[in-house]
């Protein structure tokens, strides 16, 4: 099991859920399982995030395998100027 973290931006999508468990071997399969659960999730996340496994961010992570036990944190890309 992995434990994935929703950032404030991605709660519209979760109904202002901040945590969930699944059961997921690669950060592929993850936005896959997401996005049947929260629908349009897969594309927020591949369009607009980084993926932080463990504490490491990694901006293209779609083939990431996932260790048991990660921590998955979404980080939104900020604009500005």
């Amino acid at each position: 099991m992995v434990s994935v973290h929703f950032s404030a931006g991605l709660r519209d999508l979760t109904g202002d859920v901040t945590r969930i468990e699944l059961d997921a071997k690669s950060v592929r399969l993850l936005f896959r399982q997401l996005d049947e659960m929260y629908p349009g999730m897969r594309e927020r996340l591949m369009t607009a995030t980084a993926v932080a496994i463990n504490g490491e961010i990694i901006a293209d992570a779609i083939y990431e395998d996932l260790p048991e036990g990660a921590e998955v944190h979404f980080l939104e890309a900020l604009a500005g100027g």
